[in-house]
């Protein structure tokens, strides 16, 4: 990508429809949203069409459903999984999509090595799927808010090696959640954007996809969302970090007040 952009995760609050969506991102000054496909890959004939003829102006990221677990004990939730992700993918790279992210498991008391094994085995199954047709679009598993969740910083770029088309979505909040309150000062952050730039190369932090909320948590982690003001996320730490490391890409706003703290960033992020 060219540069950073901010987005909003899915249709700003203000307006009812993909149309008045567009609009509010464009009165703002905002560069796109993320698709949110909370309880399932689906979305009507109207907004299909609509976005297809008007998205030349915006970037779009995809939210795979939140019912994934690849290390479930079920085969059929296993299955539908896989399947739910590979539903996301094909939807947004057919309305001209930049990238899919998603929670990809639990650990469910499993050794850590023996789930990244299987979630190696699982995302085959969906890259083949992908290949067949060729569908090039980002894939990214998220970091997530809590132990219990598969999905440190680690994890993800160590399995991001093993696939092509695949690069971390950083949920700074989520890494600052699953630490009880670490990674909130700036060099805290530069270590996240040397490690993944080492380990995966410019082409990672000029196609990045972050997430950047305020949080609430306890010592087991992510509780809530909470708008940036509101919490003690050090977002204006973050985002010279983001200016000083040239990070291209995209910021996606999931604040409870998506557009506000969406306008927030851009604009302390300019300003720097």
């Amino acid at each position: 990508m060219e540069k950073l952009n901010f987005l909003t995760a899915g249709i700003p609050l203000r307006a009812k429809d993909y149309k008045t969506g567009f609009e509010a991102l464009n009165a703002l000054g905002l560069n796109g949203l993320e698709l949110e496909f909370v309880h399932g890959v689906r979305m009507s004939d109207t907004s299909r069409e609509f976005i297809k003829n008007n998205k030349e102006d915006f970037i779009l990221t995809a939210h795979a459903p939140f019912y994934i677990n690849l290390n479930s004990k079920e085969e059929e939730k296993v299955q539908a999984s896989i399947n739910r992700i590979i539903e996301a993918a094909m939807l947004a790279n057919e309305l001209g999509g930049y990238s899919v992210t998603y929670h990809a498991a639990f650990y469910l008391k499993e050794d850590k090595d023996i789930v990244f094994k299987k979630l190696i085995k699982r995302h085959e199954k969906i890259f083949d799927a992908l290949k067949k047709e060729n569908n090039n679009i980002w894939i990214r598993p998220e970091t997530t808010g809590k132990g219990s969740q598969w999905g440190d910083i680690d994890e993800i770029i160590e399995l991001s090696k093993i696939f092509p088309n695949m690069l971390p979505c950083v949920d700074f909040s989520h890494i600052h959640a699953r630490t009880a309150g670490k990674f909130n000062t700036y060099d805290e952050f530069s270590s996240i954007f040397e490690k993944i730039g080492k380990n995966l190369g410019d082409v990672a932090l000029n196609n990045f996809h972050a997430h950047i909320a305020g949080i609430e948590y306890s010592d087991k982690g992510e509780k809530k969302h909470l708008n940036l003001e509101e919490s003690d996320f050090n977002y204006k730490d973050l985002l010279k970090a983001f200016k000083n490391f040239n990070i291209k890409g995209v910021i996606v706003s999931e604040s409870p007040n998506i557009e506000e703290d969406c306008k927030l960033l851009k604009d302390y992020y300019n300003s720097l």
